[in-house]
């Protein structure tokens, strides 16, 4: 039950429905906690053998990962039981909510999660459903991903990557920005437009101009003809610090990018009734989401950092951020799936190449596979060959043990480790271990 799924359990379970789900790694160790707060919230957990599909089941809700054979499938089908996608599900609760939107290649979790803390220090009671763990709801003991709040606003991540967002019917859309990443920017733009068409209030980025052909009520952003347009920026590293209609803000995130989903969540927020003074706390408070951009100083003055970046985009952004914590970066790098990675393979060497200096080395660990049947024709190795041929320090270890060998050897006080990957549940132990080694 990966997060996008997790979140929509959680949310029917709040919602009074009797809620099962299987996972291929629910049972493993690192999922442990997971499951426990799954559990909590009264979903029931089963292996993924069909074992989970009764009498009872009145329906499958299935996400774009899972194959054709799976046998939980088989099990529904052998019933006769309704197979519904993870989108149509979540498309009926956005149609009956005033649901706000978030969509953008780069800064969803943040953004939606920004706007869902904001929302609700204004007392606006808001749900929320959304692809990464919110650490403050994490701390409140739940898994982080799904709230549900009082009131009918509920901010959801609109994820682009299968192309089911234009099911959507929100009230609000909020536009972040447009690169390649699980496709083309033109099929990107198609389906953003498609959505905004269906959206009677439209927000967008300013600064980005592959935007520029979706119409907006607000614009916020740096250049002038933003509505929401700061009179000044103060800071970017290590937070953000900026005036916006007379009103002083900090953020505790580092880069221009952490000043760009600020700007959208607060000119969101506006457009909802909060008062710019009333967001100055919860702003400054923001407890983030997991694995974006978390930074770590070993007692040796060594920083560790572990982020979600997985597109060229944000890997440029969580490596030009990273370089203002120390001298050199070591940056290690888990793609995520070999269609993925076949799809970005000149752009992800072309990044890496270009932003890895001379004293800085790069790591490729083996790519992630998340199961099913997959054309296994490109490897990490593929990757750092070619990059290496550009003339920078690249290496592929054969396994986290090897990585971190090299790690231990070549990391001295002073340096940076960045950890960077998307998907895998288990890169939050990773970084524990980094951390743990060094």
């Amino acid at each position: 039950m990966g997060s996008g799924m997790s979140a929509i359990a959680q949310y029917l379970a709040w919602s009074g429905h009797a809620i099962t789900g299987s996972d291929r790694i629910a049972f493993a160790d690192e999922m442990k906690e997971t499951k426990e707060k799954l559990e909590r919230c009264g979903c029931i957990l089963f292996p993924q053998d069909g074992s989970g599909i009764t009498a009872a089941t009145e329906a499958l809700i299935i996400s774009t990962a899972i194959e054709d054979d799976n046998a939980d499938i088989a099990a529904a089908r052998r019933r006769g039981i309704s197979i519904l996608h993870r989108s149509d599900v979540l498309a009926a609760i956005v149609a009956s909510h005033r649901t706000i939107a978030v969509c953008g290649t780069s800064g969803k979790s943040t953004v939606t999660a920004l706007i869902f803390e904001i929302l609700r220090a204004c007392g606006k009671s808001p749900s929320v459903i959304t692809g990464a763990n919110l650490i403050r709801l994490n701390e409140e003991g739940l898994v982080g991903n799904a709230f549900k709040g009082d009131s009918g606003i509920l901010v959801i991540e609109a994820d682009e990557s299968d192309g089911t967002l234009v099911k959507y019917r929100a009230e609000k859309a909020v536009f972040l920005n447009i690169s390649k990443d699980h496709q083309s920017v033109m099929q990107t733009l198609d389906l953003f437009e498609r959505l905004a068409s269906q959206t009677p209030l439209v927000i967008k980025n300013a600064d980005d101009p592959e935007l520029n052909p979706i119409k907006a009520a607000h614009l916020f952003g740096l250049l002038s003809r933003a509505d929401c347009k700061p009179e000044a920026v103060k800071a970017v590293t290590p937070l953000v610090r900026f005036t916006l209609k007379r009103t002083d803000f900090e953020l505790p995130l580092p880069g221009y990018h952490n000043l760009s989903n600020a700007l959208a969540a607060l000119c969101v927020c506006e457009s909802q009734g909060c008062n710019l003074e009333g967001m100055v706390e919860p702003m400054r408070e923001f407890r983030s989401v997991m694995r974006r951009f978390s930074v770590w100083r070993t007692p040796k003055g060594i920083t560790v950092i572990d982020d979600y970046a997985h597109n060229p985009e944000k890997i440029m952004a969580a490596i030009l951020t990273a370089r203002d914590f120390g001298a050199r970066i070591f940056a290690v790098f888990q793609p995520h799936g070999y269609g993925p990675t076949r799809f970005l393979k000149d752009e992800l060497v072309d990044t890496f190449a270009r932003l890895i200096r001379d004293t800085d080395e790069v790591y490729f660990l083996p790519i992630y596979y998340a199961g099913g049947t997959v054309k296994k024709d490109i490897s990490s190795e593929d990757l750092s060959d070619l990059v290496s041929k550009r003339g920078v320090m690249s290496y592929a270890p054969q396994n986290r043990n090897g990585l971190i060998a090299a790690l231990k050897q070549h990391v001295k006080p002073g340096d940076v480790v960045i950890l960077m990957g998307a998907r895998d549940p288990t890169l939050s132990w990773l970084f524990q271990e980094i951390k743990n080694s060094l």
